[in-house]
């Protein structure tokens, strides 16, 4: 096997990746959260 370096791995797509997963999960929680408000607003 190789000899493991720790920390010299270029990350920057897993990076990407993970920020852009957070994001999304961020934005649909907003939006569902708003959903529920408004139905609960209409059916009052």
């Amino acid at each position: 096997m190789a000899d493991h370096k720790h920390g010299e791995m270029n990350i920057d797509v897993q990076e990407k990746t993970f920020n852009g997963f957070v994001k999304a999960v961020t934005w649909s929680s907003v939006v569902i959260l708003f959903v529920l408000v408004f139905i609960a607003l209409v059916n009052g």
